[in-house]
């Protein structure tokens, strides 16, 4: 009795954490910058009211969309995450694992190489190349007995290096110029963030957090193990194929609107994992809240730590995640003593 209730205040606790920890990012990101602007100030604005001056304007047409942006981003990769954790049963699944990353790599050089460096033509570009490399992925995995995991994992593994093949050949023939774009955007940005871009991406948050109701038992029930699953009621290869297709979508929209944005994916889900445990109805809605959050305050850095220079959003993403990944691992060792 007291396991459970400590279970529930320790969820109960993370909830309120990670919802506090991001409406404190978004008033920050959108109050940090070249122009700073009071918190109170921002609040105003977003509830509609009148700044001296542009503040008005600086809020909601240039920071109100980046900042959506990123923290749709977040979420969205972070729930990617969960999903394919739960499916490989492993807690270093990322969205990388099944070659998604690698292909908008490519895809988004080819655009910069041979079609310029128009923002559409590049987010295209990833978008296309990531979904070609989930249908190769997913078809050499699928036979008439369902979609192996095992092959799948292997197949993201060969993808993964053909594609690194092919983005190192474009690199090596590339100029000097196309060289620097093909490499920024490796390292994941939000300079191009729009109303329409974060609203794609906002929709795309929403697809994954309603399929929730047909994901989160089956993959409960499958950390048992398939064939437990199987038998106790869950379509486990009509499972595997759901989640394939929104993580292709969720990482490929992604990819497409902020680049190569490693790590989140990885590791924010094993953060709330050890948190509040492995069940699926609170790590997924939770990892969109820490992932959200953790985006959030890598963008704001990386638009004013060095600023006027704007540092890849990628980097941050892994000076701020690492270490408090190390002291989660290292405080739940000292519990489980």
């Amino acid at each position: 009795m007291n396991l459970a209730a400590n279970r529930i205040q320790r969820r109960l606790w993370t909830s309120i954490v990670l919802m506090t920890l991001l409406a404190t990012s978004l008033v920050v990101a959108i109050a940090l910058g070249s122009v700073a602007l009071p918190f109170a100030d921002v609040l105003r604005a977003l509830a509609g009211g009148e700044l001296q001056g542009f503040g008005g304007d600086i809020v909601r047409a240039i920071r109100l969309p980046r900042a959506l942006l990123a923290a749709s981003v977040g979420a969205v990769l972070a729930v990617c995450g969960a999903y394919l954790q739960g499916m490989f049963r492993n807690p270093l699944a990322d969205p990388s694992l099944i070659g998604v990353t690698a292909g908008a790599s490519v895809g988004a050089s080819a655009a910069i190489m041979f079609g310029g460096a128009m923002l559409g033509a590049v987010s295209l570009g990833a978008f296309a190349g990531g979904l070609v490399a989930v249908w190769l992925v997913y078809r050499v995995a699928t036979g008439v007995q369902g979609t192996s995991v095992a092959t799948m994992l292997l197949m993201g593994i060969a993808v993964t290096a053909m594609a690194a093949s092919l983005t190192g050949l474009m690199d090596y023939f590339a100029d000097s110029a196309n060289l620097r774009r093909m490499s920024l955007w490796r390292m994941g940005g939000l300079d191009g963030a729009t109303g329409a871009r974060a609203l794609l991406v906002l929709a795309t948050l929403a697809v994954l957090l309603l399929s929730m109701k047909s994901t989160v038992r089956g993959l409960n029930t499958l950390l048992l193990g398939e064939s437990q699953a199987r038998h106790l009621g869950v379509d486990v290869e009509r499972l595997k194929s759901h989640l394939i297709v929104l993580v292709a979508l969720g990482v490929g929209v992604s990819v497409a609107v902020a680049g190569s944005i490693a790590f989140v994916g990885l590791v924010v889900p094993h953060m709330i994992r050890l948190c509040v445990g492995p069940d699926h109805r609170m790590l997924v809605p939770l990892s969109a809240l820490g992932g959200a959050s953790l985006l959030l305050l890598a963008d704001t850095l990386a638009r004013t730590v060095v600023a006027p220079t704007e540092l890849p959003v990628g980097l941050v993403t892994a000076l701020i995640g690492a270490p408090f990944f190390v002291f989660l691992l290292v405080r739940h060792r000292e519990l489980i003593r």
